[in-house]
């Protein structure tokens, strides 16, 4: 089957692919029209179009093996957003959120992926009541997806006189960013701020503004991107970010409709499960989902996770029963 070589044509990946089987398709025409004038050649020309063939059914096969990567690619992107924010337990819940984000920069620093800082913010103690991050690597989608969902810390605070165990909260959200999206956002939904970004960056950084602060009036969700130097940067950042944040809503409604089907099943939508605990005092994290327990806490929050991603992505049930 000949491919449709107009259309790969205007892809950059496949337009290399395209112009040789078309300069294929030329030769194999040629060696034809020559076989009709002199038919003495016709062995010889035989010889030649067996070899144009392979050619040709070799190039098709790069074209579907391409495509077959795009494909997945477009399932598990190798781009995401990355959400921290700070749950139940004040400044404890915004300290563990903190700690969270900085486990993940370190696995990604493992993995020579990037890791771009997109907003945060920030309380008095030094934790995160919300922060975004950009991380950009092979198959980081593929690997972070189960992380989405409500992980919980138990430990004695810092601050705490009386030795008691404190429980608190901080949610993760991996948000996929996809090539290919079917929202479609009105513009006359979405309200745009302009500030002046924070933190360290120079005197643009503190004197122009430009960071984009995007809010979806029909949803409400409302998306804050500083790390672009220019305006433009940041808005179009933005109205990505809210995109994938908008498609995981949906993509949640969609899977809470069919719950009795995913029992069995490692939710990687659902921001409001349970997914994991922390406890420090046993020096032990658990994953509720698939009931397996691992030690070494220290080494779990300086990014030593690979253990548990490899669990969550086999998705064997474990026997460890749940922790309350």
């Amino acid at each position: 089957m000949i491919p449709d070589l107009e259309q790969l044509k205007k892809d950059h990946k496949t337009s290399y692919f395209a112009e040789e089987y078309e300069r294929l398709l030329n030769e194999e025409k040629k060696v034809n029209e020559m076989v009709e004038q002199d038919e003495s050649l016709k062995e010889l020309a035989e010889e030649e179009i067996q070899n144009i063939k392979f050619q040709k059914e070799a190039i098709e096969r790069q074209i579907e093996e391409m495509k077959k990567s795009e494909k997945e690619e477009e399932e598990f992107p190798n781009e995401i957003i990355l959400e921290v924010r700070a749950g139940a337990g004040g400044d404890e819940a915004s300290l563990f959120a903190w700690e969270l984000a900085h486990m993940y920069e370190k696995y990604a620093e493992a993995h020579k992926w990037s890791w771009t800082p997109i907003d945060d913010s920030s309380n008095e103690v030094g934790g995160y009541k919300e922060a975004s991050f950009e991380v950009r690597g092979k198959d980081v989608y593929k690997t972070l997806r189960f992380e989405t969902g409500v992980h919980r810390v138990q430990r004695i605070p810092a601050t705490e006189k009386n030795g008691r165990i404190h429980t608190s909260t901080a949610s993760v959200a991996v948000l996929p960013l996809r090539k290919k999206t079917k929202i479609v956002l009105n513009p006359a939904d979405i309200e745009i701020e302009y500030s002046r970004s924070g933190g360290a960056g120079g005197q643009n950084v503190n004197k122009v503004e430009t960071a984009v602060r995007l809010i979806h009036k029909p949803t409400g969700m409302s998306v804050r991107c500083t790390t672009e130097r220019k305006q433009l940067g940041n808005r179009e950042k933005a109205m990505e970010i809210l995109v994938a944040k908008i498609q995981m809503q949906r993509d949640e409604e969609e899977a809470n409709k069919y719950s009795a089907d995913r029992k069995n099943q490692i939710g990687t939508n659902d921001r409001s499960e349970k997914i994991r605990t922390y406890n420090f005092p046993q020096d032990r994290v658990t994953d509720h989902r698939i009931k397996q327990s691992w030690s070494n806490l220290p080494s779990i929050m300086d990014g030593n996770i690979s253990k548990i991603i490899e669990a969550l992505s086999s998705g064997v049930i474990g026997e460890a029963g749940d922790e309350e």
